[in-house]
């Protein structure tokens, strides 16, 4: 499995730099697997250099806040009215507002083999309270209009096949074993520990303080993703996101092989929470960058 950075603005896109998603990709069950973790504010323009959106067999939401999961918007506009699954009316009709189911073609000429049947829906975990959350998101009331009468309900449910998350309750992609951890954080918000199809182990912090869920997401990790929003002599609010010295203490305790600090938003100085983790946690560390790459290696322990 691989681990990509797409997106590691904490908060908000910094520049060249959208906020939280995460690309997991691996080979199981004679396919490709492509799974996102977070789609933050920025990241739908920056996950296309790595997958075609189309390509993607499920989005998992670690929680709610804007800067991962706001680009769930512009995921269901592609979803719905990208022209492989959208077909227009033509001579001046009504557009649809889903993809139509089957493909439209004059009479004696060949069926449209350009455009396929509406796609299954997206399976996308997240909290309780996800499609209600994206629908508010997306959905604009028409208003004063000259059109108004045109406007139609937004229907997530024909883009997204959506799932909750429950602590510690596991789920199963392509072979590879998904379990999510409550965590420390003003709403509703989940680690999530990824056991490789070979048994490696890759943990997202999603956003947390210190607390015992994420120690036990963590515990063993080949590569632990954390986030180290804070710096530990200027911000000392506790209960909403890490330092770089907590992080690096989270990593010491869970054995990780590998610590990468990420969420760093563009106020936060990333030598400063470098060093703070560096100063706890004695493996390799580095950044997330946009466009890095991690290969988890095989676990002890296989599946």
């Amino acid at each position: 499995m691989r681990l990509t950075a797409v997106g590691t603005s904490g908060s908000f896109p910094g520049p060249g730099n959208s906020a939280s998603c995460y690309l997991l990709t691996w080979q199981a069950e004679g396919r490709d697997w492509r799974v996102v973790l977070d789609l933050g504010s920025g990241a739908l323009g920056a996950l296309q250099a790595h997958v075609d959106p189309a390509d993607l067999d499920a989005v998992v939401l670690s929680h709610l806040h804007p800067d991962h999961c706001l680009d769930m918007t512009g995921l269901y506009v592609h979803r719905i009215y990208d022209p492989r699954t959208f077909c227009d009316a033509g001579d001046g009709g009504e557009a649809p507002a889903a993809p139509v189911a089957e493909a439209r073609a004059d009479a004696g000429t060949q069926p449209l083999a350009a455009v396929p049947p509406p796609r299954t829906p997206l399976p996308v975990w997240g909290p309780g309270g996800t499609e209600q959350r994206i629908a508010w998101a997306h959905h604009t009331e028409p208003g004063l209009s000259p059109d108004a009468d045109t406007a139609h309900p937004t229907d997530l449910g024909a883009a997204f096949d959506f799932r909750t998350l429950t602590d510690r309750a596991p789920f199963e992609l392509g072979s590879a074993h998904f379990e999510p951890f409550l965590v420390r954080h003003p709403v509703e918000c989940y680690a999530l520990r990824v056991t490789t199809p070979d048994g490696g182990v890759v943990v997202y912090s999603g956003d947390t303080d210190e607390c015992d869920g994420l120690d036990a997401a963590s515990a063993g990790a080949d590569v632990l993703l954390c986030e180290a929003a804070f710096e530990e002599d200027r911000d000392t609010v506790r209960g909403v996101h890490l330092t770089g010295l907590r992080a690096g203490r989270t990593a010491q305790r869970a054995g990780a092989a590998r610590l990468v600090l990420t969420h760093i938003p563009p106020w936060t100085r990333e030598h400063i929470v470098r060093a703070e983790a560096e100063s706890a946690y004695s493996g390799p560390l580095d950044v997330a960058a946009p466009g890095a790459s991690w290969d988890i290696p095989n676990g002890r322990n296989p599946l």
